[in-house]
């Protein structure tokens, strides 16, 4: 009986990857964080690949695949599919190596990401908006790469990309001194955590690698749960940088192997973090840069006491996104909250709501009503902010005894969705 063969990064061709990345990629800080390590009693340290100058980890796995293609390869063209980051090291290297490519990105992805494609890329590549997911990005790239015979550049599933991204944890080992007993790293499709986590089975097999991912996204937690690569057939796009259906088939058999656990994170804790660290660290990232630090509180009693990296995998966040963002951390923290109002159809009913039911520290942050007068009631969908999630409860009690109550919305998925 034949048995199957995987693939595992060699140290030789890692060490190669860092040579050939030494004038391109940064050396990134590997920073202490105070306000995380006294939060949890223990030694933070940040991974800043948000630093590149594509501000994530991707132009390590891009440029490192480019530039080991044949001249015939290069002059031939190259084309990929990504959600941004992975474009923005693809376009960056096209100039670098004088490789044109086409770059097909999904129509959710940040214009802040688009433009920087363009101004890495400049004249060496052409953008094509495509589909609303990686997924649907990704068969378009690949339907026009076999029709030209082109050479794709995969974001994650492809031995070359896997081993620039593992140079992360060729740099984290050498940026300290100390034992490091636990890395959160992201997981999109797994090729930053398999190239890692590998550096790390070699050298240090004692640190527990843990992977992250978006709870709407958990396509390696679930391939792991199914011991078989699984395709999940729909996901939340909103951590954009680490959202698709399918991991690779390479990063896969290796996090299987090497991953010491896997978790997901909710979307609006990922947001909270996000605000956390601007707010308080002065560090931009983007959702998917954000899900390993957002893990740590699931670790709290595990990581007492140790030293932890946290990977930030990318800072190519679009301020358009800000009320989302904050919309989301509200929502998680159950601070905010939408209802649909019963008002009374007549005059003195709003004043009532305001000064007899709201308390004195709610906000009205969304107020949709219209008027009907052949009717008792009308119906207004209405947002609140609390300032703690303790005034709920009291809160909807007042409105049942005066008969304002109609609905509440945040556990009603697809009419929240329809109404606000």
């Amino acid at each position: 009986m034949e048995t199957e063969t995987i693939y595992f990064p060699s140290i030789k061709n890692i060490k190669a990857a860092s040579l050939r990345l030494k004038d391109v990629a940064s050396v990134t800080p590997l920073t202490l964080n105070l306000q995380n390590s006294k939060k949890f009693d223990s030694n933070i340290l940040f991974k800043r690949e948000d630093l590149q100058v594509v501000r994530s980890y991707k132009i390590r796995g891009a440029y490192n695949k480019m530039s080991s293609l044949t001249e015939d390869e290069k002059a031939n063209g190259i084309v990929c599919a990504s959600a941004g980051n992975h474009a923005q090291g693809v376009a960056l290297s096209c100039k670098l190596l004088q490789i044109k490519g086409t770059i097909y990105m999904p129509s959710p992805t940040p214009n802040q990401k688009i433009e920087q494609v363009k101004m890495f890329g400049e004249e060496f590549i052409n953008i094509v908006i495509e589909g609303d997911t990686f997924d649907d990005a990704y068969h378009a790239a690949i339907v026009d790469c076999k029709a030209k015979e082109k050479t794709f550049i995969h974001p994650f599933n492809d031995e070359k990309v896997i081993e620039g991204q593992a140079t992360v944890g060729l740099e984290i080992l050498s940026q300290t001194d100390k034992k490091i007993d636990y890395v959160f790293v992201p997981v999109g499709g797994g090729g930053l955590s398999s190239g890692l986590s590998s550096v790390f089975k070699e050298f240090s097999p004692e640190t527990k690698i843990i992977g992250v991912e978006p709870e709407g996204a958990p396509s390696m937690l679930t391939s792991l749960k199914n011991k078989t690569n699984t395709a999940l057939t729909h996901i939340d796009a909103f951590v954009d940088g680490a959202a698709v259906k399918k991991v690779g088939d390479l990063t896969f058999a290796i996090c299987r192997q090497n991953l010491h656990d896997m978790i997901t994170v909710p979307e609006g804790k990922i947001c909270q973090t996000i605000l956390d660290l601007y707010n308080k660290d002065a560090i931009v990232v983007e959702p998917a840069g954000a899900l390993s630090i957002a893990a740590l509180d699931f670790f709290a009693d595990e990581i007492k006491g140790k030293n932890v990296v946290c990977v930030i995998s990318g800072s190519n966040n679009d301020i358009t996104r800000t009320a989302e963002i904050k919309e989301r951390a509200l929502l998680y923290a159950d601070l905010k909250h939408y209802f649909i109002i019963k008002f009374p159809q007549r005059a003195g009913a709003l004043k009532e709501f305001l000064v007899d039911i709201l308390g004195p520290n709610d906000d009205i942050t969304h107020f949709e009503y219209t008027k009907k007068t052949n009717r008792e009631n009308g119906a207004a969908v209405v947002g609140l902010e609390l300032k703690s999630s303790k005034d709920l409860e009291p809160l909807i009690l007042k409105m049942k005894e005066r008969n304002f109550f109609g609905d509440y919305l945040n556990n009603k998925p697809d009419l929240f969705q329809f109404l606000v």
